[in-house]
């Protein structure tokens, strides 16, 4: 059916008879709202996981410093001792040649290192994350069970819900009592591991 078909006043009609017959269903149910961002950025566990990312990313950070300094210097050495060379001088030069194929390997290794380290930190993220999925269940249950609620649904599918209906502090304080920290520690990836690591099951 076409859209242009479609009579305005039968579309809204038929939404204002919707709306009669389900408002006495909605009303006996009980709906909590929840931020599941803002639980785990705000929650004890969420903050304690986000510092110890950064001191990884940092300790990372350093690491691949350290290897891209000398490759750097060398391809700047290259640069100078070739800058009054033509292409031609080059290739009669097996040092050179030699050089500048050993520096382009060893640009491609960082890359895949880089790339590795990359991946690691989100499958660190991801790793630290699971027990504090796991936890989150169980603090909704416990607020569902509470509240004797019917219904719990994330902030971010909404266009509006009022405070009075949220119940992310109350879920962020259980969540504290029960999981305040987690172990964070780095996951390694063997070499040559560019993919990128799986999502978690919630």
């Amino acid at each position: 059916m076409k859209l242009s078909h479609l009579n305005p006043l039968a579309v809204i009609a038929a939404a204002v008879t919707l709306l009669a017959v389900s408002a006495p269903v909605m009303a006996q149910q009980t709906i909590l709202v929840i931020n599941e961002d803002f639980i785990l950025r705000e929650s004890a566990v969420g903050q304690h996981i986000a510092t110890r990312l950064q001191a990884i990313s940092a300790e990372m950070d350093s690491e691949l410093r350290a290897l891209r300094t000398p490759i750097d210097e060398e391809a700047e050495r290259l640069n100078a001792e070739t800058a009054g060379i033509t292409e031609e001088g080059i290739q009669q030069r097996p040092d050179l040649i030699q050089r500048i194929q050993a520096v382009s390997l060893q640009a491609q290794q960082f890359e895949a290192t880089r790339q590795r380290y990359s991946n690691e930190l989100v499958a660190t993220e991801r790793a630290a994350m699971r027990p504090v999925l796991e936890a989150l269940q169980a603090v909704l249950q416990e607020v569902v069970t509470a509240r004797n609620a019917d219904i719990i649904i994330d902030r971010g599918a909404l266009v509006y819900a009022g405070e009075s209906v949220d119940a992310s502090a109350a879920v962020i304080e259980s969540l504290n009592a029960r999981l305040p920290t987690v172990p964070v520690n780095r996951v390694r990836l063997p070499q040559g591991d560019a993919q990128q690591p799986q999502q978690p099951q919630r």
